[in-house]
C-alpha cells in the first residue's frame, strides 16, 4: 500500500527532515505517526501526497513511484487519497452539503451520483441535520467531522490525517479517532500524525515514532513519554 525505501530529505536551508527512511504500510492498517515538533512528521505526509520529493530513496504508493510522477500526474494519485486538516479547511461561503459535495465536482462526478452519496456520507459522520449550516455556525467537532465526510466522499482507499484532532476540544478528540476506528474497519488505510500521546495510549493501534528524521521505533502500540509528543 505505502513504502518507504531508503527516503532522505534535505530542505534547501540544510534541514535534515528525513534520514534514510524505510517503512511499509499494508492495506487496511490504522497507524499513529508520532513525534516532537520538527521531528519529520509533515514531511512524511508530504511525500506520500507529493508535496515534496526526496533527495534520496523511493516512495511508492498503490504500487505506483510517486517519487516518479509527472506534475500532470499527481492529481490523479491524490484522488486515491482523502486528506485531513488541523484547520478543517472548509470552504466558508458553502453551507455543509455543499463543502461535501465539492470534493466530488472537482473529480468530475454528475449530479445524480453527487445527490445520492452525500446524504449517506453526512449520515456516516453523524451530522444529518448540519446540510444548510456554514461552517462558521459549527463547532469545532463538527467542522472537522465534516472535513473528514469530505476526505471520504470518493471513497479514497487512504485517508490522510495530519493533526485531525489540534483544533478540537479534549473529549472531542476521541469521538474524532473513534469516527476514523470506524472507517478503518470498513478497509480504509489510515495515517494520522498527531502529538496527543492520551489518544495514542487509548487506541491500541500501529505506532511509528519518527525522531530527527529517523524511524526510532515502530511497534503494534506503545506507550508514548508526554514530553515527547509536545
Amino acid at each position: 500500500m505505502i513504502t518507504f525505501e531508503n527516503v532522505s530529505k534535505v530542505y534547501s536551508n540544510g534541514t535534515l527532515a528525513l534520514d534514510h527512511v524505510d517503512l511499509q504500510v499494508d492495506k487496511g492498517e490504522f497507524v499513529f505517526i508520532v513525534g516532537s515538533s520538527g521531528a519529520g512528521k509533515s514531511t512524511f505526509l508530504k511525500m506520500i501526497v507529493c508535496e515534496e520529493k526526496p533527495n534520496e530513496g523511493r516512495v511508492i504508493v498503490n504500487d505506483t513511484d510517486v517519487t516518479a510522477l509527472r506534475r500532470g500526474q499527481i492529481p490523479y494519485l491524490r484522488r486515491e487519497m482523502g486528506i485531513v486538516f488541523q484547520d478543517f479547511r472548509l470552504i466558508d461561503n458553502m453551507n455543509v452539503y455543499d463543502n461535501i459535495a465539492f470534493a466530488m465536482h472537482v473529480v468530475g462526478a454528475s449530479a445524480r451520483e453527487i445527490r445520492k452519496r452525500v446524504p449517506y456520507m453526512r449520515g456516516l459522520v453523524g451530522w444529518q441535520d448540519k446540510a444548510k449550516c456554514r461552517p462558521g455556525e459549527l463547532s469545532g467537532g463538527e467542522q472537522q467531522r465534516v472535513a473528514i465526510a469530505r476526505a471520504l466522499i470518493n471513497n479514497p482507499a487512504i485517508i490522510i490525517a495530519d493533526e485531525p484532532t489540534g483544533n478540537v476540544d479534549p473529549a472531542l478528540s476521541f469521538e474524532i479517532v473513534d469516527l476514523l476506528s470506524e472507517i478503518n474497519r470498513r478497509g480504509t488505510t489510515i495515517l494520522m500524525v498527531t502529538h496527543e500521546h492520551s489518544l495514542v495510549k487509548h487506541f491500541h493501534k500501529r505506532v511509528v515514532e519518527i525522531h530527527d528524521g529517523r524511524i526510532v521505533a515502530n511497534t503494534a502500540s506503545m506507550e508514548v513519554e508526554p514530553d515527547a509528543q509536545d
